[in-house]
C-alpha cells in the first residue's frame, strides 16, 4: 500500500487531537526540560565572555587615560618590570581595546558607532607572583595613585567565585534538565502506547487489508517528532527571553565592571537552539520509535 503523505499527516493530526492533555503535557516537559538545559549552556557562554580577559591568571587591570602621555605610560612600565611581585603583564592598546569594544557589543550597532579608538583607554594587565587576594591588592593599588591612571579593577576571588556559582548553577540546572528529558521520553512513549492501543482494531483491519509497516507506523512516530519539535522551538523561545531580558542587561549594567562584557551573541544562541532542536527531535523520535516497536505488531 503507497504511504501518502496527507493521509499521514491526517492520521497524525487525529491521534494530537484525540489526547490533547497527554500532548500539551509532553510538549511542556519537553519546553521546559530543554529550556533549563539551552539555559545552562547560555549561562556557561556568558561567565565565559565575561572573564575572558581574565584569563591567564591576570588578577587586576590598570586603566589609563585615553589622554595618557609617554612619560605616564613610561613610568607605569618602569614600576611593572621593576616590581618582583609582578610575574608579567601585557599592554592593550586603544586599537586592541576598540576591538574588544566592537567584540563586546557587536549586537548594539548604534553604540559602535558612537565610539572611535581614541575614546577608549589603553591598560595594562597584569599577573602577579602571588594569587593571595589581599597582597594582589595591595599591589594594585600602588598604581592607583600614579599619574594617568584611570582606575584599576581586581579581579581576586570574584571572579573564580562568579565561576564557580555559575558551574554549580548550570550543572544542577543540566541534570535537572536532563531528569525531565528522561521524563519526556516516557511521556511520549506512553502517549504513543495509549494511541495505539486506542485504534488496535484499525491497525488489524490496515493489516488485514495489505498496509505495509511503515505504513501503520510513521502516523505514530510523526507525532512523537511533532511533540519533540514543538518543544524544542518554545524551549528556544524561553533562551531568547533570557538572552534578551537577562544577560543583555547585565552587559548594560554600569554597576558591575568586573562583569560589563557578560553577554551572549546570537552565534552562540543561534549554536545553541540548534542543539536543543536536535536535542527535541531526537528525544521525540526516540520516544515514539520505542513505543512503536514494543507495542505495535506490525
Amino acid at each position: 500500500m503507497a504511504l501518502k503523505v496527507s493521509y499521514m499527516l491526517r492520521e497524525t493530526g487525529i491521534n494530537l487531537a484525540r489526547r490533547l492533555t497527554l500532548t500539551i503535557a509532553a510538549i511542556l516537559t519537553i519546553s521546559i526540560s530543554l529550556g533549563l538545559f539551552g539555559s545552562s549552556l547560555l549561562a556557561r557562554d556568558s561567565v565565559a565572555n565575561a572573564t575572558s580577559r581574565w584569563e591567564g591568571g591576570i588578577e587586576f587591570v590598570v586603566w589609563m587615560n585615553p589622554t595618557v602621555d609617554a612619560d605616564q605610560d613610561a613610568a607605569i612600565r618602569r614600576v611593572l618590570d621593576e616590581s618582583a611581585a609582578i610575574e608579567s603583564w601585557t599592554f592593550v592598546n586603544q586599537e586592541e581595546a576598540y576591538q574588544e569594544f566592537l567584540e563586546l557589543f557587536d549586537e548594539s550597532p548604534e553604540l559602535r558607532d558612537s565610539v572611535v579608538p581614541e575614546d577608549l583607554p589603553p591598560s595594562f594587565r597584569v599577573v602577579p607572583t602571588t594569587k593571595d587576594a589581599d597582597v594582589v591588592e595591595e599591589i594594585g593599588s600602588q598604581f592607583e595613585t600614579l599619574p594617568g591612571v584611570r582606575d584599576v579593577v581586581f579581579a581576586g576571588e570574584v571572579i573564580r567565585s562568579i565561576q564557580e556559582q555559575a558551574n554549580k548553577i548550570s550543572n544542577f540546572l543540566l541534570w535537572v534538565s536532563i531528569a525531565l528529558l528522561i521524563a519526556s521520553a516516557l511521556l511520549i512513549l506512553n502517549t504513543i502506547v495509549v494511541a495505539i492501543s486506542a485504534r488496535r482494531q484499525e491497525i488489524e483491519v490496515m493489516k488485514l487489508v495489505g498496509a505495509s509497516n511503515w505504513f501503520i507506523r510513521l502516523p505514530f512516530m510523526l507525532e512523537g517528532l511533532i511533540h519533540g519539535l514543538v518543544g524544542a522551538g518554545i524551549a528556544v523561545g524561553l533562551m531568547y527571553s533570557l538572552k534578551r531580558f537577562v544577560i543583555d542587561g547585565f552587559t548594560k549594567s554600569q554597576g558591575l565592571r568586573l562583569l560589563e562584557g557578560l553577554k551572549v551573541t546570537n552565534d552562540e544562541l543561534i549554536y545553541r537552539g540548534l542543539w536543543v532542536l536536535g536535542i527535541g527531535i531526537a528525544v521525540g523520535i526516540l520516544g515514539s520509535a520505542f513505543a512503536v516497536s514494543t507495542k505495535l505488531d506490525v
